[in-house]
């Protein structure tokens, strides 16, 4: 049985009186990625400023490697660490300087070997002599993202990782991260709001809405609580007659003046290619768009706790 690394019991945090969090439990196994999301305003934030020990839970507990955050604190944190954009290093020390001093605060033995691999890694190597105020946006992030590495942390926070990168070095910082969690069974916790990127790395997904989980699962799993496909065509003759079709059978057409969508259920999809067959609807493209864990952020975010948990949406 996979060991669970990080262990949330009813955390609970409250600013006067508003619950930003209210009794939320969840764990995370050893090498899993597990992502954090909800829309603005949902405590993602607070839940992770609260593993850290940045923010003290109003109620509840929370575990590191069965040991308890508020009695191990400083042993666990040797074992963790933080990515994030809001992170400030030293602005008038250089990248290497601010990884090396950070290598020596952590105690990495062969600092120098560790250092050298991530500043590869992140294609960091024609700025390793630049000051931190000398870099861009996307620069500084990077910078961020070999911190929270420098360890060989057993657990790591990352808190939109991604969000100032070009796609080249996002692809780059994906590939890492999912190399880091084959060699070393590293367990992350990922926030995002770029789907793609959480289908493509989380094994599981948590959704937090209002400062509550609404719903657990794979990214698949989530995907598939939205009942409705969308199917695009190129229609070429009969376009007239797909109004009176849709509205009988209560489904959503969208036109941007070339292409027709339908939204439907999936075993209707039959129902619909048989009726243009049998009106002389002829097309000339067709593609079927199956719903992705966007399309289930944006329902679920629009309808809110109204959404029924572990059901179709």
């Amino acid at each position: 049985m996979t060991e669970k690394v990080v262990e949330v019991k009813k955390l609970t945090k409250t600013f006067g009186k508003t619950k930003a969090v209210k009794n939320i439990s969840f764990d995370i196994k050893e090498g899993e990625i597990v992502g954090l999301l909800g829309p603005n305003g949902a405590g993602k934030t607070t839940t992770i400023q609260m593993l850290l020990g940045t923010l003290t839970p109003t109620d509840g507990e929370v575990r590191y490697f069965t040991k308890d955050f508020k009695t191990h604190r400083e042993e666990i944190l040797q074992q963790v660490n933080f990515c994030s954009s809001y992170i400030r290093l030293p602005w008038r020390l250089t990248v290497y300087e601010n990884l090396d001093v950070i290598a020596r605060l952590y105690g990495v033995k062969d600092r120098l070997k560790r250092i050298n691999k991530l500043l590869d890694a992140f294609d960091m190597g024609s700025f390793r002599g630049r000051t931190m105020n000398s870099l861009s946006a996307g620069q500084i992030m990077r910078v961020v993202l070999a911190k929270a590495f420098i360890n060989y942390p057993r657990v790591i926070l990352l808190d939109e990782p991604t969000a100032s990168l070009d796609p080249e070095v996002a692809r780059r910082v994906r590939d890492f991260l999912l190399k880091e969690q084959k060699e070393y069974k590293v367990s992350m916790l990922y926030t995002s709001h770029n789907m793609v990127e959480v289908e493509e790395l989380c094994d599981r997904v948590i959704f937090l809405y209002k400062g509550k989980i609404l719903d657990e699962d794979t990214p698949a799993g989530l995907a598939s609580r939205i009942e409705k496909v969308k199917i695009e065509f190129l229609i070429t003759k009969g376009k007239s007659a797909i109004p009176e079709i849709v509205g009988k059978n209560d489904w959503k057409i969208t036109s941007d003046g070339r292409y027709t969508l339908i939204e439907l259920k999936e075993f209707e999809i039959s129902k619909l290619l048989s009726l243009f067959s049998e009106r002389g609807i002829k097309y000339s493209e067709i593609s079927i768009d199956k719903p992705t864990l966007e399309d289930y952020f944006l329902k679920v975010s629009e309808e809110g706790s109204s959404g029924v948990k572990r059901g179709k949406v």
